[in-house]
């Protein structure tokens, strides 16, 4: 199976297998340099997957703690549960983003698929 052809500093040679048709690996490939540029600017744009787990957390131990207050007498029981309706608003909210951010990454991995495609059908059929 034919290996890239990138030659590190070291000069051991990149163990990443290539199709046949290929020299380089996505990750050394002078070519791709500007798609890996701008994929990787778009990773410091992202929230980030902890994000919406971490709000997530802070809103659980929220809704636990307005409970122990209710139970405690703390706050009155219509306060409490207009309190538990927002946040249980807000977590939807942030289940929404999570979905939408989800099918952006979904569909900018599938434009990426389907541009490598194409690239690998015009170097077959020599366009």
């Amino acid at each position: 199976m034919p290996r890239c052809a990138h030659t590190y500093a070291d000069s051991s040679q990149c163990k990443r297998i290539v199709a046949g048709s290929e020299t380089y690996c996505y990750s050394h490939d002078p070519e791709r340099a500007d798609e890996r540029r701008a994929n990787a600017s778009k990773g410091g744009k992202r929230g980030g997957r902890g994000r919406p787990q971490a709000e997530l957390t802070d809103i659980k131990q929220r809704l636990s703690d307005l409970a122990d207050d209710v139970l405690e007498g703390k706050v009155a029981r219509g306060r409490a549960a207009v309190a538990g309706q927002l946040l249980n608003t807000y977590i939807r909210a942030v289940s929404v983003e999570l979905k939408v951010r989800e099918q952006i990454e979904l569909i900018e991995r599938l434009e990426a698929l389907e541009a490598a495609v194409e690239r690998k059908g015009d170097k077959r059929w020599g366009a």
